[in-house]
C-alpha cells in the first residue's frame, strides 16, 4: 500500500510544472511578473524612439520622467491615456529601451492587471537592488470605483512606503480608469460623490500623458516613417485604403500596414 502511494505521489510530482525559477534582476531588460516571482522576457525589441511619430511632447515628458528614475532622483507614477492604438504601450517600451541605451540602470517589469494585490510582493522583491524599475501595467481598467481601491492605496496613502527605486506606468483607454456612467451608482448616491471617486485614482498620477484619435496625415506620417526605416516602398492611396477597410486609423494600424506591405513585398521584419 505505501509502496502504491509513493507511486501516485511520484508521479503526481512528474505532472505538476516545475516551479518559476526567479530571474537576476540586475541581469535582463526586461521582466514579467508572474507566480511572485521576476521571469525574464524571452525577447525585449520595442520600437526605436524615432519611429513613434506625432507624440513628441509625450515622449519629451516621459523620458525626461524615466531618466529621473534611472539616476535615483525624484520620479512620478505615469498614466498614459487615450485613443486605443495611438502608440501608448509602445512609447513605454520605447522609452524604457533608450535609457537603457544611454547607460540608464533601469528595467521593465510587466504586471497584469489581474495582479495587482501582489505588487507589494513585488515591492519586497526589488527595494534593494540596486536598479531602477518601471512596474507597468497595460490596458487597464475598472469597471467600478471599489475595484480601484486597492490600486489607490498602492499609489498614495498606504501605510508602507513604496520603494523609490520603483514607479508604476500605466495606460488606459480612459483618462480616470474608470467609466464615465457609473449607472446605478450614479442614481443612488451624489453625483459629486461619484465625480471624485473617478478622479481619485487618476489624481494619483503625477504625469498624465493624454493619446488623441490619429488623422490621417498623422497616420500617413506613420506609414511613411517605418517605410522609410525598413527600405519599403511608400504608397499614400494604398495605405489609405488599408486603413479605410479597417475602418480605423491609428499606429496599430499603420504597423499592420507595414506587416501586410512587407508579406507582399517578400521581406520579413
Amino acid at each position: 500500500m505505501d509502496d502504491a502511494l509513493t507511486r501516485i505521489a511520484a508521479a503526481l510530482e512528474r505532472l505538476s510544472p516545475p516551479p518559476v525559477t526567479a530571474a537576476d534582476p540586475l541581469a535582463h531588460p526586461a521582466y514579467v511578473w508572474r507566480d511572485d516571482v521576476l521571469v525574464a522576457t524571452r525577447d525585449f525589441r520595442p520600437l526605436p524612439l524615432a519611429m513613434l511619430h506625432g507624440v513628441d511632447a509625450q515622449k519629451g515628458a516621459l523620458l525626461a520622467n524615466l531618466d529621473r528614475l534611472a539616476a535615483g532622483r525624484a520620479a512620478q507614477d505615469v498614466l498614459l491615456w487615450g485613443a486605443r492604438g495611438t502608440g501608448k504601450s509602445a512609447l513605454v517600451k520605447a522609452s524604457v529601451a533608450a535609457v537603457q541605451g544611454a547607460g540608464g540602470a533601469l528595467a521593465l517589469v510587466e504586471v497584469a492587471a489581474d495582479r495587482i494585490d501582489t505588487l507589494p510582493r513585488l515591492f519586497d522583491a526589488i527595494v534593494r537592488v540596486p536598479r531602477a524599475f518601471v512596474l507597468f501595467l497595460d490596458d487597464l481598467g475598472f469597471d467600478a470605483a471599489a475595484d480601484a481601491r486597492s490600486l489607490r492605496s498602492l499609489l498614495e496613502g498606504g501605510a508602507e512606503a513604496r520603494p523609490v527605486n520603483a514607479r508604476l506606468v500605466v495606460t488606459s483607454n480612459r483618462r480616470h480608469l474608470l467609466p464615465r456612467d457609473m449607472g446605478e451608482q450614479e442614481r443612488a448616491v451624489n453625483a459629486r460623490d461619484v465625480a471624485d471617486d473617478q478622479l481619485a485614482l487618476s489624481d494619483r498620477f503625477g504625469l498624465s500623458l493624454g493619446f488623441h484619435v490619429v488623422d490621417q496625415e498623422h497616420y500617413l506620417q506613420i506609414v511613411r516613417g517605418y517605410a522609410d526605416a525598413y527600405a519599403l516602398p511608400f504608397d499614400a492611396a494604398d495605405a489609405v485604403q488599408w486603413a479605410t477597410r479597417r475602418g480605423s486609423r491609428s499606429g496599430r494600424v499603420a504597423w499592420q500596414y507595414m506587416v501586410d506591405l512587407a508579406g507582399r513585398e517578400g521581406r520579413a521584419l
